[in-house]
């Protein structure tokens, strides 16, 4: 047994709802340059779409887009709609992981921004493994955001970064 005065003067963390529901969260962001964001030109388009994950996103996206654009003035980019390269890593962050063997698709599932601050824009994942265990989990989420970390270029992004010695 535990005294009562233990559960208000220790702390403690009770595992229990993660071992009965098969999942492991992971809840991590990613903070982006917001300098670095901007509407995709015909030479990135074309070279995202390269990009196997994203056949079916930029599929549906064209169609909405022209759907929309119909009969708009193209002479100001206020005036249409545009794909963006941060909604165009988005899409591949879910796609990316939806795909992931590791990832559950049974429990919430986000990839989502947060409120922009003077670090940047937050672009959070939040998902289950499917691997419980403290070192296979870990090493699961390192994989995904070394692969984050090393695709953003892909899509012309830069993650925020505080200015340190090297950038000065």
């Amino acid at each position: 047994t535990i005294p009562t005065y233990s559960f208000v003067s220790d702390a403690f963390k009770n595992w229990r709802g993660m071992e009965e529901s098969g999942g492991r969260r992971i809840k991590r962001a990613i903070n982006i340059d917001m300098n670095s964001v901007k509407f995709c030109d015909d030479k990135l388009l074309d070279y995202l779409k390269e990009i196997d994950l994203l056949k079916s996103y930029f599929d549906k996206k064209d169609k909405e887009i022209e759907d929309h654009n119909t009969g708009k003035n193209y002479s100001h980019s206020a005036n249409v709609r545009k794909l963006t390269n941060l909604g165009s890593f988005r899409a591949y962050m879910e796609h990316f992981l939806n795909n992931h063997p590791s990832i559950t698709k049974e429990m919430t599932f986000l990839v989502r921004q947060l409120p922009p601050n003077e670090k940047g824009l937050p672009i959070e994942i939040y998902v289950f493994s499917s691997e419980q265990r403290w070192a296979y989990y870990e090493a699961i989420q390192a994989d995904i955001f070394d692969h984050i970390i090393a695709v953003l270029p892909e899509f012309e992004l830069n993650v925020f970064q505080s200015p340190s010695g090297n950038d000065l």
